[in-house]
């Protein structure tokens, strides 16, 4: 409930001291022109009737309160809101639909106010709308070549990431997104999002040190003129992985004089830990042939002269040849197990990749028809599977059987099938015309593949194992047709929902901000600078019940992050979390979370720590903070997690902005900001209302002269709604 307003407290005390001050000077003044006999005749008349004249004052008092009151309404609360709706309206970020629509009772002369600057806002908007087009048509060409990088970017195969010279990320793509997922300490949790993201600092990967020593390489290498320097480096994470990392540099076209003045620096990251594990284990193999066979020629060498001797004995002739015969047969074993060794690196070389099942079927049909001179045709390839293979070596081994059919039994006709079965895909190879045996398929799955005069080591059966699936013969006697069976794996689900977006251009999320470029590390305190320039993880919980001091627990955390005043909805955090106990019946119907659906969840002691990270180097911002706030420092004994960076509330900077509104609750102020609410009491669609109120909240705090996030904390602890504890 809104408090009572000081003013008008203060103007209804003022007006009945005044009543009562002029009551009290016209009786003392009317008592002193009085006759003593009058005085008597008067108190005669008048205390018997004190409650009535008590009652008389009493309405009086009633009345001018109801006309102070009608008064202020009228000319401080009504005029009030209309500016506080003049001032929203002028902060808005485009033409605001709807009107100043001031609370009653305005007045006649307010209306036409309202009316008046409902006109301004018409004229301002259409100039706007002007200028955004003459902005828009002259910025085209610019947008253009931002977009067409953008496209480029995320369909790199390689990891790309760029910072500016404070190790901000401000632009990646989604190889690298996926990379940090890899490198991330709680994968399964925060995504690699507490990692990555734009804003986000990469030294929290890399170690500050040998980033600058690389930087420091490239300046040397320009100030001796190179044109196009880089340096490399191979560093070990702290989830474990060997990354190897390429540094270009990003030159400052502010400094065009200065060849060696840099705005930035480009990394090339490449996950190199099992080809590391799998080069070492081939530097053993090639060592051990090396020594074993050292040995063996020494044996073999020595053996070969003694069997020089024309004197030799019988008896020692044996044993020497037997000597010859252990060392070249040992020799064999090794150079045996080398080449199965290899041949299974080879095997194991290519990584799998997400790749849309129609597309594959496409390419193996023109493969097979360009290699076989044979009509291919295609039936029923289902072009919602998405499949997980090395498309290359599969196309090889589709080739080379129908290659074997075409040569040795002239098969004419060619189809290729491709559907779902199960948990896996079905892929055939189907033909019409002669039968083949058992043995001779099983002879072609074993031989190595050949192409004309290319062969390569691989099987057909190398292919399959690789893929971890299987492959077999089959007839169709009804038919008359027989056909090779390959059973294949599909991409998970997300992996399949990853490469859907990424085909989409709509759907290609915004990897990059490149105004980053201007900013940099502040030697004032984090309280002295401006709030635009901060980076704010918004956040909001939704918890068992409403008493963290009585034992309710967290059960979701939802997370989004606004960097350079822009909401990075792609880079977000949001998860379940097993609050060890019975979810309150009441709550459910609010947050809709089940028992059932945390069941099996990470508990808080796991995502707590996840969480830190994503927040890590921002200021947390949520809608009645110290409602969250309460139940995370209730988890910072058990889980060891400290959040100790500033908090904002939206709910009190609302206060300060819009002192004289009724309401103050996230659907209140949404209204008022014509923001969109989804996924309400939805931890994640919350904290995503909250941010889109927090970047309307900013420009009318500067409207206000709050421009610092102190200026911004000391204003929202000085509201009545601060005194809120839990």
């Amino acid at each position: 409930m809104k408090p009572p307003d000081r003013r008008l407290v203060l103007a209804l005390a003022t007006a009945g001291a005044a009543l009562a001050a002029w009551t009290g000077l016209t009786a003392a003044g009317l008592w002193a022109t009085l006759a003593p006999a009058e005085r008597q005749t008067l108190a005669a008349l008048l205390f018997p009737r004190m409650a009535l004249l008590g009652l008389s004052g009493a309405a009086a008092l009633a009345g001018i309160a109801w006309a102070v009151q009608r008064l202020y309404q009228r000319q401080v609360i009504a005029p009030g809101r209309l500016l506080e709706q003049a001032r929203l309206l002028l902060a808005a970020p485009g033409p605001q639909p709807q009107r100043l629509t001031p609370q009653p009772p305005g007045g006649a002369e307010l209306d036409a106010l309202a009316g008046a600057i409902d006109a301004l806002a018409g004229q301002r908007d259409r100039l706007r709308e002007d200028v955004a087009q003459q902005v828009a048509e002259a910025s085209h060409s610019v947008q253009q070549e931002k977009n067409r990088l953008a496209a480029l970017m995320s369909e790199l195969t390689q990891s790309v990431v760029v910072c500016n010279l404070d190790g901000r990320i401000l632009l990646y793509n989604r190889r690298a997104r996926l990379q940090f997922r890899a490198l991330s300490q709680a994968p399964a949790l925060a995504d690699g999002a507490e990692l990555m993201g734009i804003g986000r600092s990469i030294y929290a990967v890399f170690d500050r040190q040998l980033v600058a020593h690389a930087l420091q390489t490239i300046h040397q290498r320009l100030r001796r003129g190179a044109a196009s320097p880089s340096a490399q480096f191979v560093t070990a994470t702290r989830s474990g992985q060997l990354v190897r990392v390429q540094m270009a540099p990003v030159r400052d076209p502010q400094a065009a004089d200065d060849g060696a003045a840099l705005g930035g620096f480009v990394l090339m990251l490449d996950n190199v830990t099992q080809r590391f594990e799998e080069e070492s284990l081939r530097d053993q193999l090639l060592h051990g042939l090396t020594e074993g066979s050292r040995s063996s020629l020494a044996n073999l060498q020595a053996a070969v002269d003694m069997l020089g001797y024309a004197d030799l004995e019988p008896e020692m002739r044996e044993r020497f040849l037997g000597v010859v015969r252990e060392e070249v047969a040992a020799m064999s074993r090794r150079i045996t197990d080398l080449a199965q060794r290899a041949t299974q690196g080879l095997k194991t070389r290519w990584p799998l990749e997400e790749m849309l099942g129609s597309d594959f079927v496409t390419a193996a049909q023109r493969q097979i028809e360009s290699h076989c001179q044979r009509s291919v045709t295609v039936e029923g390839a289902d072009a919602s599977l998405w499949l997980k293979v090395e498309s290359f070596t599969l196309l090889q081994a589709l080739t080379y059987l129908a290659g074997r059919l075409v040569d040795e039994f002239d098969v004419k006709y060619l189809q290729l099938r491709l559907q779902r079965a199960g948990l896996r895909a079905q892929l055939d190879l189907i033909w019409a015309g002669q039968a083949v045996s058992t043995e001779t398929v099983m002879a072609w799955e074993l031989d190595p593949m050949r192409f004309g005069s290319q062969s390569t080591p691989l099987t057909v059966r190398d292919v399959i194992e690789r893929h971890g699936g299987e492959m077999w013969f089959e007839r169709e006697r009804i038919r008359y047709q027989a056909f090779f069976r390959f059973l294949l794996p599909l991409a998970s689900e997300q992996e399949q929902l990853d490469a859907t977006q990424a085909m989409h251009h709509e759907s290609r999320p915004e990897y990059y901000d490149f105004d980053l470029f201007q900013s940099g590390e502040q030697a004032s305190e984090l309280d002295d600078r401006p709030l635009a320039g901060l980076s704010f993880t918004v956040f909001d919980t939704e918890t068992t019940g409403l008493n963290p001091s009585g034992g309710d627990q967290i059960i979701q955390i939802g997370a989004t992050r606004i960097v350079n005043g822009r909401l990075l909805r792609q880079e977000s955090f949001e998860q379940l979390v097993n609050p060890g106990r019975l979810i309150s019946p009441a709550s459910v119907p609010i947050h809709g979370i089940t028992q059932d659906m945390v069941a099996g969840k990470p508990g808080i002691d796991e995502v707590l720590p996840a969480f830190h990270a994503f927040a890590q180097d921002t200021v947390l911002v949520a809608h009645n903070a110290a409602f969250d706030m309460k139940f995370l420092q209730m988890q910072e004994a058990s889980t060891g997690v400290a959040f100790r960076q500033p908090v904002l509330d939206t709910l009190l900077l609302s206060a300060v902005v819009h002192p004289n509104q009724e309401s103050h609750r996230l659907e209140a102020i949404a209204g008022r900001f014509n923001i969109t609410v989804l996924g309400r009491h939805t931890a994640l669609g919350d904290a995503m209302v909250t941010a889109e109120v927090l970047l309307r909240l900013l420009p009318l705090l500067q409207a206000r002269g709050i421009h610092t996030l102190g200026q911004a904390l000391e204003a929202a602890q000085a509201t009545y709604y601060a005194r809120l504890t839990y």
